[in-house]
């Protein structure tokens, strides 16, 4: 069995276990926290096909705060075990579930890495290769963006296996400088165009005014 078919195989496994407690409390079966813990599996079994699919779903923040809360109950259901006594039927099924929520919690918090391609727009995705493009032909670039009395100046470079941003911020009040490691271009886009407003265009004008600049002092 390929790693891929037991990935499967378990989404599956926790697909009808949501689909089974949806059935057990339609038919008046479960107890008042029952609709909770079947909003939280079914949200972790939406977390589960996303990491196994490599689609993202919902918001990319959501899912290690959520890995974080049934982490916890694995925790709870831990301490019960070793301080309550409990029939052996019981005993086993909470083992058991907390045996699979580990796995869950693991694949949920690498699900919520920012840093995939599977979370990037399709906009972001085609500004990256634009940004490759760029970086293979000549590295680091710069980029400045300037607003009234504000000016952003990035500096990106490959570093490594992956991409590094240098940024520089002044203003009135002052200077900020500080850098930022990305193992995807499309996470490097991202961070770029929300939190500096510096676009992929930005740094094709800088490379163009270089070319020109380099032109006229070769003539």
């Amino acid at each position: 069995m390929t790693l891929d078919r037991a990935y499967y195989l378990l989404a599956t496994f926790y697909s009808l276990i949501v689909i089974i407690g949806v059935i057990a409390i339609l038919a008046g079966g479960g107890t008042l926290l029952a609709p909770i813990h079947l909003l939280l599996g079914a949200l972790a079994v939406i977390g589960l096909w996303g990491y196994i699919l490599k689609r993202g779903f919902m918001n990319p923040r959501m899912w290690r705060p959520l890995a974080g809360v049934l982490a916890v109950g694995i925790v709870v259901q831990l301490f019960i075990m070793l301080t309550t006594p409990l029939s052996s039927v019981l005993l086993t099924w909470m083992l058991t579930s907390s045996i699979f929520s580990v796995m869950l919690v693991i694949m949920l918090y690498r699900y919520g890495n920012r840093d995939q391609p599977l979370w990037a727009s399709d906009q972001e995705r085609t500004a990256a290769r634009q940004l490759d493009v760029l970086l293979s032909d000549n590295s680091p670039i710069t980029a400045i963006k300037r607003d009234g009395s504000r000016e952003n100046s990035v500096k990106v470079s490959k570093s490594g296996e992956g991409y590094k941003a240098s940024v520089t911020r002044r203003s009135q009040e002052g200077q900020e400088r500080f850098e930022e490691r990305f193992q995807y271009p499309e996470t490097l886009v991202f961070f770029l165009e929300k939190f500096t407003s510096v676009t992929v265009n930005d740094f094709s004008h800088s490379a163009s005014l270089d070319d020109r600049d380099s032109a006229k002092a070769t003539v």
